[in-house]
């Protein structure tokens, strides 16, 4: 009952603080401190998916806090997002420390608020966080007198002025707005224009890149130059010149990157691919130090390579890869310890796997899982922690299952690369592409469910498989995969 009594006040309380006050825009970025502190992608650099997922919902976000800033903007449409939250320690008190690494959860939530106020309220409870130092945040407010109060809201006319007038009622357009889901037809409707925008303006930036991905690969002889995020064109070709200026400036640090990978990222170093990592916060300094520590780098790289043959001959033949494209990036140093760890365990268990009785298998390693698993692309994902037994075990029953995902594999890789030409070509797209996290039998129905629609949209587009509905900043449509 005073649990009851407790939500009815706060409640109230929350109402009136609503009528009464108005919050700035520092005062909204720091009232969602610990909602930043959440979802944050930086504390998801073992999970890409998840970080990938929080990215593109935190562009959104901004997006929708910003609208609501500008003066005499009244066009608001309900914006859905999905953030996966980590999870807290049930006895912190302390915000920094009430986070653990051990989960997360998925959170959904649909904002409709036409106020900085409500809007950070929604969020915070949306995702079970304390809203009470909200509350207490100095904000511009008026004094509440029981008489010849200043309420800060719009005027609220009756439903028969709507009618009488031919206006539209704004909350019967919410509320029809968030009844309707949201379909491909009308987003592409209502986004195209912005897009087609962005996309012109964008077409000089992208040319100047590909020009100087071009001339660096040539000069350096680079295998490839790619980008771990998606940062936008103008920040990518301002990293290109940065590292085109190291190059004029100190060309002989790199006389060992002939066939190499170059990716910039978070931080510098060199991948567990191999590639070669470059931080974009860091400065030449830190640049040249990389180029010139490569002998290193290949040394301590055939050092892995031999563990990775030590712990397939202890497993039966199967083979230990790295998957780029799904595993977390680490760097050689992390990932070399990561099979020492692991070959170390191995070694003391004495498994009796028979010698090459698992040829043809692959597994990847993976440190933030607790259960094996088998990808529809048919390697094992072996957490590092996993007991010696069931590890066995669970290869010896899914053994035949993975050779079959395995042939499937080619199958369904060229399959997926059948239906992204066929579909660039039938809507005229100028490119179509698909974010990491979307596996490829999502790309594959989505692709086949796109063939069947007429999408005149889309011509000289630049489309983008994705989970969210978003119109990046050089022009690029992404939609989810799992359109309606």
């Amino acid at each position: 009952f005073n649990y009851f009594i407790r939500l009815c006040l706060d409640k109230i309380l929350l109402q009136c603080v609503l009528q009464s006050r108005t919050l700035s825009g520092a005062d909204a970025i720091n009232a969602l401190r610990p909602f930043y502190f959440a979802v944050h992608p930086d504390f998801f650099g073992q999970h890409p998916k998840e970080r990938e997922v929080n990215e593109n919902s935190l562009k959104r976000l901004n997006g929708y806090l910003e609208n609501l800033q500008k003066p005499g903007f009244r066009s608001f449409k309900p914006t859905q997002l999905t953030f996966y939250v980590r999870e807290r320690e049930p006895n912190s008190s302390n915000v920094q420390e009430s986070f653990s690494a051990s989960g997360f959860r998925a959170v959904s939530f649909t904002l409709h608020t036409r106020d900085l106020l409500s809007t950070v309220l929604d969020i915070l409870n949306s995702c079970s966080l304390s809203t009470e130092h909200v509350q207490s945040l100095s904000v511009n407010s008026q004094p509440h007198k029981e008489t010849k109060s200043t309420v800060n809201r719009p005027i609220k006319w009756d439903k028969t002025y709507y009618s009488f007038t031919g206006f539209k009622d704004p909350e019967e357009e919410l509320e029809q707005a968030q009844r309707v889901e949201t379909t491909l037809i009308s987003w592409l409707d209502d986004n195209e224009a912005s897009a087609v925008k962005k996309l012109k303006k964008s077409v000089p930036l992208r040319k100047e890149l590909e020009r100087l991905k071009i001339e660096l690969s040539h000069e350096l002889q680079l295998s490839d130059i790619r980008w771990q995020r998606s940062w936008g064109i103008a920040h990518r070709c301002s990293q290109l010149h940065s590292l085109g200026r190291l190059v004029q400036q100190r060309p002989e640090v790199l006389k060992n990157v002939k066939g190499c990978t170059v990716v910039f990222t978070d931080r510098s170093g060199m991948s567990a691919a191999g590639h070669i990592m470059l931080g974009t916060m860091d400065v030449h300094h830190h640049w040249t130090k990389i180029f010139e520590r490569l002998p290193n780098y290949y040394k301590l790289q055939k050092r892995l390579l031999f563990l990775e043959d030590r712990i397939s001959q202890l497993l039966g033949g199967i083979q230990v890869t790295y998957i780029e494209e799904l595993q977390p990036l680490l760097t050689l140093e992390e990932y070399y310890e990561t099979l020492n760890s692991f070959y170390n365990k191995l070694r003391d268990s004495r498994l009796p796997f028979h010698p090459r009785s698992l040829r043809g298998l692959q597994m990847v390693l993976e440190s933030d899982r607790y259960a094996p698993s088998l990808h529809e692309f048919g390697h094992f994902m072996i957490p590092t922690v996993c007991d010696p037994a069931a590890l066995q075990w669970f290869i010896f029953a899914k053994a035949q299952e993975a050779r079959e995902n395995l042939k499937r594999k080619e199958e369904m890789i060229i399959t997926e690369k059948e239906l992204i030409d066929t579909s660039t070509e039938r809507f005229s797209l100028d490119r179509l592409y698909k974010e990491p996290s979307v596996s490829s039998a999502q790309m594959i129905d989505c692709c086949k469910r796109l063939l069947e629609e007429s999408l005149p949209y889309l011509q000289g587009m630049h489309l983008c498989i994705s989970h969210f509905y978003s119109v990046l900043q050089d022009g690029d449509l992404c939609i989810p995969w799992n359109w309606k």
